[in-house]
Formats: C-alpha cells, structure tokens, sequence
C-alpha cells in the first residue's frame, strides 16, 4: 500500500510502498493487551520491602514470664501485633516480569503498526531534524500537521536538535526506531514515522532477521 510522505513544513516529499507484512495484518485486541500487560509488568521495579518480625530492630527477649502477671502471653516485641513491630504478609522485593513467546511480541508490534494505519492516524515524515534545537519552531511545525498528542519515530540515530526541541513539548514522544514499542503506539493519538524508520523497520523484520 502506498502512503504520502511528507515534510515538516507540510509539502509534499512523494510516497513510500509500506509493506503488507507490517501494516496489512488484522489487529486483534487480545494479542495487543498481552503484549501491553509484558511490557508494563517488566518495567515494574518491584521495590516495595516491608520487614518480617525477625529483621525488625527490636528485642527478641521474651517480654515477662509466661505466668503469674495477669497479662496475654507474649514472645517477644517485634511480633507482628506490636506498633513498630514485624509486618506479618507484607511485600517483598521481587520481579513483576514474566515470559512472552518472541513472536508474539513481534505480531503485538505488526499488529500496533496496522491499527494506526487502518484509523488513518500514521504519517511519514521525510526526517526529523531541525537547523536548530528551538521548540516554539518545532511545535508550530506540528501544529501544521495536525500533531498534538503523537508519537515520532526517527532512524537509528535521532537529530539532536530535533529530540532536544520536542522535549518540552507535551503529548509529544520522540524515539529511535528500536525503541519503537506497542504501547507506546496505542497511548499516543497518531504515530509518525520517519524514512529512515521505516528502512530500519524493514530491516529488522526481514525474513533473514526473524530466522
């Protein structure tokens, strides 16, 4: 299927030929939630620590005698009942992360790609760069295109003064092309992409780098 491209001042810079394999498959709400689901599950950090009775800085001496005081039986301060005592079934550190096949990854991304150009919400640009890092410049820019909650994919590399002129700009995401992820697709109104992207994008899933 054919696509215009265009330039950041909005004139024509001719069309591309995307391939079927990455825009013309059917997306399927299931594939794309496991994939969404994998990705925010690994970047959980997964820091929350809470202290068990045994690693709490308190006495484990035994409070008073067992008998004869008139008062409940106790074994020691640091029992979960005790302010500033242990915490009984509290969370531990750990990793939220779990495995999903890598194909399934791969049709999750194809089938993020195909999503946007089926709503008609992809665009190519002919590059992203900038003479210089100026935000006002930019954000005018996009505003001519429509764009105000995108995401922007580049080539391997991204224009320095384009990354650093979007960095103030909100609802706008700028990414190389192998940060190019499924949900940072679907949070973002419209994807663009960039020449460059889609040669990386063609690149990485040849048949030569699948197999």
């Amino acid at each position: 299927m054919k696509i215009d491209v265009t330039t950041l001042e909005g004139k024509s810079a001719g069309s591309v030929e995307l391939d079927d394999a990455l825009f013309g498959i059917e997306p399927r709400a299931d594939i794309l939630q496991r994939v969404v689901k994998w990705q925010l599950a690994k970047r959980q950090s997964g820091l929350h620590e809470t202290k068990t009775r045994s690693e709490v800085s308190r006495s484990h001496s035994k409070l008073y005698k067992q008998k004869g005081t008139g008062r409940a039986r106790h074994g020691s301060a640091n029992a979960p009942i005790f302010r500033t005592g242990g915490v009984a079934h509290g969370p531990h550190m750990r990793s939220h992360a779990h495995d999903l096949p890598k194909k399934v990854r791969a049709l999750g991304l194809k089938m993020a790609l195909s999503a946007k150009l089926g709503t008609q919400s992809l665009i190519v640009l002919d590059r992203a760069a900038l003479d210089q890092p100026k935000t006002k410049a930019l954000k005018d820019a996009l505003a001519n295109l429509g764009l105000s909650n995108a995401l922007v994919i580049g080539g391997k590399e991204l224009d320095a003064n384009f990354k650093l002129a979007a960095r103030n700009i909100a609802n706008i995401d700028v990414l190389p092309s192998a940060g190019l992820n499924v949900y940072d697709i679907l949070r973002r109104k419209t994807l663009v992409l960039t020449r460059d992207a889609l040669d990386a994008l063609s690149e990485r899933f040849s048949d030569k780098a699948e197999a």
